[in-house]
């Protein structure tokens, strides 16, 4: 006889709430290929703009631009320390990317996005720089599935209709950078792709979709500055 399980207010609990429970199993989404769909500059922009200005927020929006700007993968963004952010030259450092490597990326204009989490980082233990906010692991490293959540939800509010995760944010920044006229070896380099190949699917992918669905629209400016400015102000 299996052992009766009980939440804290004496409710029985379901066996399936247990961590251990879906252990070994393979999981809901293996494979499953998402397509290269990123999102629009008006989109994230509309997902910034539904986050708000609370803590909780400004901890989101600075992880988006981090994504979006520095074309992070989400392990090597939640991974950052205050240390590996260098405003003076616009950079950020990955200590350990996938296969772990090292690397040094740019980030550009968006600083001031993150600034506001900066400051509200302050008031919190040290530790990484997207961190948990309340309980009692305050401090301690935000988790990838808790970000994709927050990012999930926060999507649907602003009325995003397609999929928004981490990975189509980094998709989104390379195709700027094609755009922007970047060599392929540069975006090769500051992805942390291994093989130049990789980086060309990357973008050959999302341009015959963009071809397939916008092909009598005019092309927007290459440069998302003002309008990503002026939109959040």
């Amino acid at each position: 006889m299996s052992e009766l399980l009980l939440y804290a207010a004496g409710r029985r609990r379901s066996p399936t709430t247990l961590p251990h429970f879906h252990a070994g199993g393979p999981p809901r989404n293996k494979g499953i290929r998402y397509p290269a769909d990123p999102p629009t500059v008006e989109e994230i922009i509309d997902v910034m703009r539904a986050a708000g200005d609370g803590v909780h927020g400004r901890r989101l929006r600075g992880l988006i631009v981090v994504l979006w700007r520095a074309g992070l993968r989400i392990h090597e963004a939640l991974a950052l320390s205050e240390a590996d952010l260098d405003p003076r030259r616009g950079s950020l450092l990955v200590r350990r990317g996938k296969g772990g490597r090292r690397r040094e990326v740019g980030m550009d204009w968006a600083w001031e996005e993150l600034e506001p989490w900066l400051k509200a980082r302050v008031e919190l233990p040290i530790g990484p720089l997207f961190c948990v906010i309340n309980g009692p692991t305050r401090g301690r490293r935000w988790s990838a599935s808790a970000a994709r959540s927050d990012l999930r939800h926060v999507a649907r509010r602003a009325g995003v209709r397609r999929r928004f995760a981490p990975h189509q944010l980094r998709h989104a920044h390379a195709v700027e950078m094609a755009r922007e006229g970047v060599p392929l070896i540069v975006i090769q380099r500051h992805l942390g792709h291994t093989n130049l190949g990789i980086t060309s699917i990357y973008l050959q992918r999302h341009r015959q979709r963009r071809d397939h669905r916008h092909r009598a629209r005019t092309a927007r400016p290459d440069d998302p500055r003002p309008q990503f400015a002026a939109s959040l102000n």
